[in-house]
């Protein structure tokens, strides 16, 4: 039970702990509110500023007198401007005596602002305006003055020479601002920016910016930035530069295949370089000291008209510009005959073989899925083949002879017939097939051979002897040598 008193009284003395500051931060609310100022007033130097000051409520109080005060950054206050309502105004001495006055004039005690004209730099700081009040004593509000001068900004760059130790490389200004600026770096260099700040002129600020980096002749000509930030600006100004790092020329020799034989025409070496600056001069020299007789040199090109083995050494580019001079060198060597020619190499083959295998592929997928499909069609209706007929004879003896044709017995020499009584294959006629399904009992396979022209078919009526030949069947039957009656030893035919 004691706990829990000892409990209960310490949270109620943190409460009561609470509503005290709370009701002092409350009370020096409304003090400071009373007394109604500008935060913050911004000027630049020449201009003339209006600091506004107003006691808002003045129940219960009663107002003795107004000072202004002026604190610097760095330095001890001052007073600059007193109004009592029973004496004029005053202004003491102070950095801002003679251009500071009250506004309007003569001032009252509900709103004595003031007014500083021509400003400088040097007046940058804070302005307190302070009420000497009955009952409760001195009442103030402060205005911070910020003075703001636009810097003159400047980037610069340094031309080096390429080298293995950190130096200068460009340089950025941002002089005579107020506040200090900001200085950054925007660059794909390998390098880093050393940053110092100093006053200026009329208490401003001057900030410089060095960019330092190892120079090599790959970074000439990279773009680096200085961006320069300022409260008077509306954006960021950049300045944008390009690395100057100057190099002497780098050689490179191009043109030697390393089939240089005997008596090979025209072949050509070519002496390229670039360097910072620009190159002057190009020669050409042998490690021999002497120049083959086939060569001919101009500016940067040496042709051999005809190898021999006078060519057989070492060819030396140098160029030179105006910090150094650089060189290469090739040696050639010459040879009997000709290196074969160059065939199509492993990969080469390899792939083709590949997408020969792939594309012969690709067909046989697209066969098999037609002939898939062919046969799926086929499939689905009824056959489209049936089997083959009973076969027939190619004899014109088996058709039926025209009743109208009855040839004369005594005008018809006696023929001999060759017939074939049995085709080598089976001869197929669908068409035929299908027209005759309904006669096909009538339909009966003849044989013929020498008979005597009474031949009686059991199938067909009248049928004319094979020897006889009707327009009907102009190619049914091999005709036979023919024989005189006189010669003969059948008689001619008979018809009854």
């Amino acid at each position: 039970m004691a706990r829990r008193d000892a409990r209960n009284w310490h949270d109620c003395s943190k409460m009561i702990g609470l509503l005290l500051v709370a009701s002092i931060l409350i009370e020096h609310g409304v003090s400071g509110q009373r007394v109604k100022v500008e935060p913050e007033v911004l000027s630049y130097p020449g201009q003339t500023v209006n600091l506004r000051c107003a006691f808002t409520d003045a129940a219960g109080s009663q107002l003795t007198m107004v000072t202004w005060i002026y604190e610097p950054k760095d330095g001890e206050r001052i007073n600059i401007a007193v109004f009592h309502p029973n004496f004029e105004a005053s202004y003491p001495d102070s950095p801002v005596k003679g251009r500071v006055s009250f506004t309007p004039s003569p001032p009252n005690l509900a709103n004595p602002s003031i007014e500083i004209s021509n400003v400088r730099m040097t007046d940058e700081g804070k302005y307190i305006c302070e009420y000497a009040t009955y009952p409760r004593g001195n009442e103030q509000g402060i205005t911070q003055l910020i003075m703001l001068a636009k810097p003159q900004n400047s980037a610069s760059i340094v031309t080096v020479l390429a080298g293995d130790k950190p130096v200068v490389v460009a340089r950025c200004e941002s002089a005579d601002g107020r506040p200090a600026a900001e200085i950054t770096w925007v660059t794909t260099a390998n390098g880093n920016a050393t940053t110092v700040s100093k006053p200026g002129v009329d208490n401003t600020m001057t900030v410089s910016s060095e960019y330092r980096m190892i120079p090599t002749a790959a970074d000439n000509g990279k773009d680096l930035s200085c961006v320069v930030a300022h409260r008077t600006q509306v954006k960021p100004e950049s300045f944008p530069l390009k690395l100057a790092v100057q190099y002497i020329p780098r050689v490179t020799i191009v043109g030697y295949d390393n089939n240089w034989y005997v008596g090979r025409t025209n072949v050509v070496l070519t002496c390229q370089a670039n360097g910072n600056p620009a190159p002057l001069t190009t020669q050409w020299k042998t490690m021999s000291g002497e120049k083959p007789d086939t060569v001919q040199i101009t500016d940067n090109v040496l042709k051999v008209l005809k190898v021999d083995d006078a060519v057989n050494t070492t060819f030396v580019c140098e160029v030179r510009n105006r910090i150094g001079t650089g060189k290469d060198q090739v040696t050639v060597i010459v040879r009997g005959t000709r290196l074969p020619g160059k065939g199509a190499t492993t990969g080469s083959i390899i792939g083709a073989i590949i997408g020969v295998i792939i594309l012969l592929a690709i067909i046989g997928t697209a066969i098999a899925m037609y002939r898939k499909h062919s046969n799926k069609k086929h499939n689905d209706g009824p056959p489209k083949y049936k089997p083959p007929p009973p076969k027939k004879t190619s004899s014109s003896a088996s058709r039926q002879p025209k009743t109208n044709n009855v040839p004369v017995a005594e005008n018809q020499p006696l023929q001999d017939q060759y017939y074939n009584t049995q085709s080598a294959e089976p001869v197929t006629d669908l068409d035929a097939y299908h027209d005759d399904e309904d006669n096909v009992d009538d339909e009966r396979e003849h044989y013929y051979a020498a008979a005597p022209s009474g031949w009686d078919d059991p199938g067909n009526n009248e049928v004319p002897p094979p020897y006889m030949r009707t327009d009907s069947d102009p190619q049914d039957y091999h005709q036979g040598p023919n024989v005189n009656r006189g010669e003969s030893f059948v008689s001619s035919a008979m018809f009854v």
